[in-house]
């Protein structure tokens, strides 16, 4: 597609943990959606998890690689999210006062 950001995906087309993805909708033209792929932390909530994603930053002063974690509380319609799964989250509109990212799909379950 044209105008798409992408970023490195593994050959089995599952992403690694951290992973941001700009994708054009496909329901309103003309707006980019963000892709992220990250681990929940916590499904304590009523249809909300609590996905980390971790991204790496370089020191300014010292160059050297930190591990950058951010927290995002997702909708999860059906529940369907254990802790420790490895899931994908698309951008979306608000949803509550700290929701502004959907479940889009479970990519590998906690063991």
């Amino acid at each position: 597609m044209a105008g798409t950001s992408e970023t490195k995906q593994q050959a089995d087309g599952t992403g690694e943990a951290g992973q941001t993805i700009a994708v054009e909708s496909k329901s309103r033209p003309g707006r980019r959606v963000q892709v992220k792929v990250g681990k929940v932390v916590s499904n304590k909530m009523q249809k909300t998890v609590i996905v980390t994603v971790e991204n790496t930053a370089t020191h300014r002063l010292y160059h050297r690689y930190m591990k950058r974690t951010s927290k995002f509380a997702a909708h999860d319609a059906e529940n369907r999210c254990q802790v420790g799964d490895l899931v994908e989250i698309v951008s979306s509109r608000p949803l509550s006062h700290s929701k502004r990212w959907r479940v889009r799909e479970v990519l590998k379950r906690a063991e």
